[in-house]
């Protein structure tokens, strides 16, 4: 029978796959099988409904996701891939349309630096700024689909002449290299779109059923790519969980659900609430959690699953004891099996991995670092290191070799610390010494407070003076830091393979789920971040985090915070955060660990 392969979805997912014409919102819940209702509704349309597989387009954010559906679906639809993917087929095609040539090349984020050192290193008045803050500048732009012209009207109130400068140089250098950005793929398809009719309509006919997941995710320029390609049969489908949205600082706009309501009235709406990963005290949790936010739908989600065990929230006396009460909770958790990979430590701040890396290492516990660099092998750190190093010994070759490549300039104001200081310096703390060459070198003004890279790298070094302040002595803290990479090596020969407890950020854990769940350094200040306490709506995204964060553990979460924290080089007490108190009525465990 056709329709036998729909048996297994429940039926709310059975509803949304069987609207097939018209404009559709699916609401889909964390763990609620989104994957599984996109491609089913591909294959209903296909199956069921006799559409031409060449006639559906499906969008996604990441080629990981592309091939999963693409295994899934296992018809060669007219399209199936990224926005990315797909603006870079349509200007191959048709960019001729709007002055490209066929053969453009795509700069990556390193072609994008090296091209933007070399605009700023003509003009010293270009220097106030980093070259992050002129790339994210010209990323914002693009993203809200404005040219140089338009962008210098909005700068002019904002006093942001140099980057108006700076983004028609740019243009005019990607111009004359016949070479593009990822930003620029989308832009310059929607304003090809945009400025030629013959065009649009081609693909307009070429496709039509669109599916776009993770819409919550989808800045200004991705949602309009898809209205103009959506709106003349009309059949689009968006999916998404806005309570799972935590990429503003990306571009991406949580306002395009009612946009997307406005641009295609009488869309029919889909909640997919039954939830197949967590256990039922999780997700009443999450619940309780989330449910304070205010902007945007909320699903109430529940399962067929066991109740579960109670969340565990840990109060502990200070981040050594959170560290060792973490490691001793990992190995409780895979005692028996020894799967360390079923349990992810999560946090909010990169420099959070200090100390649990190094409680992991002592009590060897196998860790993997998911998208992030280990603590001391961060570029930041090894360049604060090497200048140290070179304090205790001039002749270290390793170290002058790094700090050239720094900057000869602040090398020169170091070598003028070093000659001014030499018989003094070695006799101050590591924390004065570190702080006297980060002013003498500037060496801050690497990093400027408007990009999320350079924040965390700023956090970094914070974290850097927390170690110095512990190890007063220079040369005793440079053996405590030859001592933990030792302990790096010494684990990575036994753990050739990888595998050990995940440690990653909040962002990068979206997507994913373990059986054991840690989120630590739940308090004020780092979750919610300080940098969002006083906004609402950053608030909000940072109630989402936590919300995701919750939603990845599947028979255990464990939530831990601190009476005091040494942190970013200062002690002082914690607050527990704001998310724990009134947010939610939390079982505590009953276990007393110190």
């Amino acid at each position: 029978m056709k329709g036998d392969f729909l048996s297994g979805l429940n039926d709310q997912q059975l509803e949304a796959v069987k609207h097939t014409e018209g404009p559709s919102i699916i609401l889909a819940g964390a763990g609620s099988g989104k994957t599984r209702v996109l491609t089913h509704k591909v294959l209903n349309l296909i199956k069921n409904c006799a559409v031409d597989p060449k006639k559906i387009m499906m969008v996604t954010f990441t080629n990981k996701a592309a091939s999963e559906m693409k295994k899934r679906v296992s018809h060669s639809l007219g399209f199936i891939g990224t926005f990315h993917s797909f603006c870079v087929k349509v200007l191959r095609i048709d960019g001729d349309h709007i002055g490209l040539q066929e053969n453009f090349v795509i700069y990556d984020e390193d072609d994008q630096k090296q091209l933007l050192k070399k605009l700023i290193m003509e003009d010293s008045n270009l220097q106030r700024h980093s070259i992050n803050y002129y790339l994210n500048q010209i990323s914002a732009a693009k993203n809200q689909l404005m040219s140089p012209e338009q962008y210098s009207k909005l700068a002019s109130i904002y006093s942001k002449n140099e980057v108006v400068e700076v983004y028609k140089n740019y243009q005019k250098k990607l111009k004359k290299n016949n070479a593009v950005d990822f930003d620029d793929l989308i832009y310059l398809t929607v304003m090809l779109f945009l400025k030629n009719e013959v065009i649009l309509d081609k693909y307009q006919n070429k496709y039509h059923y669109f599916l776009v997941d993770e819409f919550q995710d989808t800045n200004h320029a991705q949602y309009i790519l898809m209205k103009y390609l959506g709106e003349k049969y009309r059949n689009i489908t968006v999916v998404g969980d806005f309570s799972q949205s935590i990429y503003s600082w990306r571009g991406a706009e949580l306002r395009n659900l009612e946009k997307f309501k406005e641009d295609f009235p009488n869309t029919k709406s889909f909640s997919l609430e039954k939830n197949y990963r967590s256990t039922q005290n999780i997700l009443d949790f999450a619940y309780n959690v989330i449910s304070k936010n205010q902007s945007h739908p909320i699903l109430k989600l529940y399962t067929t699953n066991k109740k579960g065990e109670n969340i565990e929230i840990k109060e502990l006396e200070n981040e050594q004891y959170e560290a060792l009460y973490i490691a001793d909770e990992a190995e409780r958790s895979v005692m028996g099996n020894g799967d360390y990979s079923s349990v992810a430590v999560l946090y909010r701040i990169n420099a959070q991995s200090r100390v649990i890396e190094e409680a992991f290492l002592h009590m060897g516990i196998p860790y993997v670092l998911i998208g992030g660099t280990r603590f001391y092998e961060r570029k930041e750190i090894k360049d604060i290191i090497s200048y140290l190093r070179l304090i205790v010994n001039p002749n270290d070759d390793i170290s002058y070799s790094r700090a050239v490549k720094i900057g000869k300039g602040r090398l020169a104001k170091f070598k003028s610390l070093y000659e001014d200081l030499k018989t003094e310096i070695i006799k101050d703390s590591t924390s004065v010494i570190i702080e006297k060459i980060l002013q003498k070198t500037n060496y801050l003004d690497l990093y400027k407070t408007d990009g999320e890279d350079d924040i965390a790298r700023l956090e970094n070094i914070k974290e850097l003076r927390s170690v110095a302040i512990n190890f007063p002595n220079l040369t005793e803290f440079l053996e405590q830091i030859a001592l933990v990479e030792s302990e790096y090596s010494e684990s990575e020969k036994i753990n050739k393979e990888k595998k050990g407890v995940y440690m990653m950020t909040l962002h990068q854990a979206k997507g994913l789920e373990f059986p054991y769940v840690f989120i630590v350094g739940v308090e004020d200040g780092i979750l919610p971040h300080s940098r969002s306490m006083d906004d609402l709506s950053s608030l909000e995204e940072e109630r989402r985090l936590f919300y995701v964060g919750i939603t990845r553990a599947m028979k255990k979460l464990y939530i831990t915070h601190t009476k005091r924290r040494f942190f970013f080089g200062r002690r002082g007490t914690s607050q527990i955060s704001r998310f724990l108190i009134n947010d939610s009525e939390p079982t505590y465990g009953n276990q007393d660990y110190f």
